[in-house]
């Protein structure tokens, strides 16, 4: 993995190594399913868990709900605390897209019964269905 020994720092980590390292994935194993999922691509190609990263790739990981994109800054082996971990890539993930707010559903206290005649067609004129 090192050049020759002299600077102690490796040239190039196997990517499932490297996500759990920053702490991207919980486990190694976690980070090996990704990979063998197609859920991690490194330089726009699927990644297998044992691809080589170095510094500069781009590495995309498909989250549930999300996909993170981060480039690598400094190769880790050893899992490290949060801080030096966050170090370790630049993330590029776009932010995520502004949240749609729904209007509040009007809700009767619980305990309170049938609606009322009039209850119930101030619910129809709300809900558009007559006059």
């Amino acid at each position: 993995m090192s050049r020759g020994g002299l600077t102690g720092m490796p040239e190039q980590v196997r990517v499932d190594s490297w996500l759990w390292a920053v702490r991207l994935a919980r486990t190694r194993s976690a980070a090996t399913a990704a990979c063998r999922a197609g859920h991690v691509w490194v330089r726009g190609e699927r990644a297998k868990p044992a691809q080589p990263v170095r510094i500069g790739d781009e590495v995309r990981l498909r989250l549930p709900g999300a996909e993170r994109i981060v480039v690598v800054r400094q190769l880790l082996v050893k899992r490290v605390g949060a801080p030096v971990a966050a170090e370790a890539y630049l993330d590029r993930t776009p932010p995520p897209p502004p949240r749609v707010e729904r209007g509040t559903v009007p809700q009767r206290d619980p305990g309170s019964g049938r609606p009322t005649k009039r209850e119930r067609r101030q619910l129809d004129r709300l809900r558009g269905r007559r006059g």
